[in-house]
């Protein structure tokens, strides 16, 4: 019959929402500055807001599998990653339940406000100084850090953004392994961890990705990986040397950002007055090479 509109297929309902979906999660991106989320602010940039990158990192979810996701390409997100994308982009209540209506899928934390890396937390980081501390997400990727465990092990700031992963430099980087003293027993138990972890992410591309990335690199991985081991994170002392200080010895305190074992922040305390003094000269250095110089 005229002026009669046909009904739309559930081929153009899907496709309608994925376009929905892009959209709004460009729009929630660009609103947030690096600085909201713990991130420097990095070089001028072209865009408003962060980085499809930095979301990424964020969420913990591989970087073009995200753009896709922005461009309305045909993939699925679980629960588990859409809950990651609403904490990276700091979506409230409301905007929370539009992502899980558009993405097709529920919301495993319904009643929970979802803060992201704000501001608190990388003042909190700061404050902490001269304690290393760092905000690592579920996949082991280094989120934010101060300047002290910018420098405790190996220059960070000098690594590439994909590199940041504390799995993938425990058994990747020669540096980093050469300065873990303790290093066979904290890679088996780091595997086992990570693998306990990997369990509520078996589908998620970005792990899926880093196994795939470690396996190819690392045949010590690949040995650790086939014992089949699972721990859950627990506390133990931390032994580092530092190629300016010497030894530091450590405990350390997870601060967990989350439900569940997602991110957190995580404190190293001296375990000792020697390192305690190694430490106080060490964030002198930090402070030192950071000033301004005179003219």
């Amino acid at each position: 019959m005229d002026g009669v509109q046909p009904e739309a297929s559930a081929a153009d309902v899907t496709s309608s929402r994925r376009h929905e979906l892009a959209s709004f999660l460009r729009s929630r991106r660009e609103r947030i500055s690096p600085e909201q989320v713990g991130l420097p602010p990095g070089r001028r940039r072209r865009t408003p807001g962060l980085r499809r990158e930095e979301v990424a990192q964020l969420a913990a979810v591989g970087v073009t599998w995200y753009t896709w996701l922005e461009q309305a390409r045909e993939i699925q997100v679980s629960s588990q990653v859409a809950d990651a994308i609403a904490r990276a982009l700091m979506l409230d209540n409301t905007e929370r339940r539009h992502l899980f209506t558009l993405a097709g899928t529920q919301d495993p934390h319904p009643l929970l406000d979802c803060p992201g890396m704000s501001p608190a937390v990388r003042s909190m980081l700061d404050h902490l100084e001269p304690l290393p501390a760092a905000v690592s997400n579920s996949r082991y990727d280094i989120v934010a850090y101060n300047r002290t465990y910018g420098r405790l092990i190996t220059d960070l700031d000098a690594l590439p953004h994909e590199d940041r992963n504390l799995m993938w430099l425990s058994f990747t980087d020669p540096v980093w392994r050469e300065r873990m003293v303790d290093r066979e027993e904290n890679i088996r138990l780091m595997a086992a961890k990570f693998r306990a972890s990997m369990a509520q992410h078996l589908a998620e591309p970005a792990w899926k990705e880093l196994l795939k990335r470690l396996q190819g690199a690392s045949p010590e991985f690949c040995e650790l990986w086939e014992r089949h081991e699972v721990i859950q994170p627990d506390g133990h002392l931390k032994r580092y040397v530092n190629p300016d200080v010497g030894m530091l010895v450590f405990d350390f305190t997870h601060l967990w950002l989350g439900p569940q074992h997602g991110p957190r922040l995580t404190t190293y305390t001296p375990a000792d007055a020697v390192t305690r003094e190694r430490l106080e000269r060490l964030h002198a250095l930090v402070l030192a090479e950071q000033a301004p110089v005179a003219v």
